[in-house]
């Protein structure tokens, strides 16, 4: 049981990992550029705090995931492993929820506070922001999964 125990939480760290890997890349190269009235404009991730907040937090959850995968259940570090799972899950759902919160503005505006929509002048962009988004999430709730099975692992460390 100890052995399929490990094995699922491998497959479920390596899913992590390439979730989060991937809204990492894609987010930070996402960009293009618009000509307005005689004015371009580039869209950044960069030029949004909180893209740049969701693209640093996966890239911290990829390293961690990377590096707990070499860590042994029978570790007195595991209830370190389980207390870092927590704080990543939590860190990866509010990155997700301020990223979502922005690009919902990029995408409808907000007609109360006079911005414009802008994801039909940076169609690219957007795309590629959604892409992010989408394996953010898919990283988050794996994350999820992923600390429900190390709550089982530290409330159950015998096999």
């Amino acid at each position: 049981m100890a052995k399929i125990k490990r094995i699922i939480t491998t497959l479920v760290r390596l899913l992590v990992l390439g979730a989060a890997l991937s809204a990492t890349i894609v987010m930070v190269t996402s960009h293009d550029s618009a000509e307005v009235l005689n004015l371009s404009f580039d869209a950044k991730y960069t030029n949004a705090r909180a893209f740049v907040y969701f693209a640093i937090t996966n890239a911290i959850a990829s390293g961690y995931s990377f590096i707990a995968l070499f860590l042994s259940f029978s570790t007195p570090l595991w209830h370190l492993v389980f207390l870092l799972d927590v704080f990543m899950t939590l860190l990866l759902t509010s990155s997700i929820s301020v990223a979502l919160a922005i690009a919902d503005v990029g995408k409808k505006g907000n007609s109360h506070a006079g911005w414009l929509p802008v994801c039909g002048q940076v169609p690219e962009f957007c795309d590629h922001v959604t892409g992010a988004l989408i394996a953010g999430f898919s990283a988050a709730v794996l994350y999820l999964v992923l600390l429900l099975f190390s709550i089982h692992a530290v409330l159950n460390p015998k096999p």
